[in-house]
């Protein structure tokens, strides 16, 4: 399977993780969206939405994380244990997908992104925005070792690579104890975890 990534990318990340916990080799090609390598037109013709990650599966392609996350364990996953098939249990797991994608990885594209790429200074109302998601975050934790029930699921995984970058970026979670706590386990029980903490580490802000 190809898999078109850049290395420090939250959302790749995301995707190398739910790989290795389902035994899938990816074949990965780096594409530097920094240096417009997207635009080319070999990408184009895969991906005209120019995103990362990108997989390449049999000649079927796909974009966008989390639909690559639910594609990949649907395909690939031995059992439901990744993506539930219960319905109720499964909508848990897909809003919180939705709130990774739309609230708390928003929060952090949102005021970070303009600090990066155009050297502005942050917009205190965005920094209020990622304590207000990362609040959220603590409360769905509350009493609970994972995200989205009560074991492992994708929702850890997109969550848990979100949220390392936050640490990366010098944001503490002692104001969310939950948080710390889960984010913590999160060593002990997600695969391709070393892989995330060495990107982790090669993000570092300091």
């Amino acid at each position: 399977m190809d898999f078109y990534y850049m290395p420090g990318s939250t959302t790749c990340r995301s995707v190398i993780m739910t790989a290795k916990a389902l035994g899938v080799q990816l074949n990965k090609k780096i594409v530097n969206t920094l240096q417009k390598e997207q635009l080319k037109p070999e990408f184009l013709k895969i991906n005209p939405q120019q995103t990362i990650p990108t997989i390449v599966d049999n000649g079927f392609a796909l974009w966008e994380s989390h639909a690559i996350l639910i594609y990949l364990v649907e395909k690939y996953g031995k059992d439901d244990s990744l993506y539930p098939k219960d319905p109720k249990q499964q909508a848990i797991v897909n809003q919180r997908l939705y709130f990774d994608m739309g609230v708390l990885y928003k929060s952090f594209t949102d005021y970070f992104h303009p600090i990066f790429l155009l050297n502005k200074p942050g917009d205190p109302e965005g920094f209020k925005k990622i304590e207000t998601a990362l609040g959220f975050l603590n409360t769905f934790l509350e009493g609970q070792e994972y995200v989205a029930g009560d074991h492992l699921t994708i929702a850890d995984i997109a969550i848990v690579a979100t949220v390392s970058t936050f640490v990366a970026a010098n944001i503490e979670l002692k104001s969310y104890p939950n948080v710390a706590q889960w984010y913590a386990n999160a060593e002990k029980v997600v695969p391709g975890w070393l892989e995330n903490l060495e990107v982790h580490f090669s993000l570092r802000f300091d």
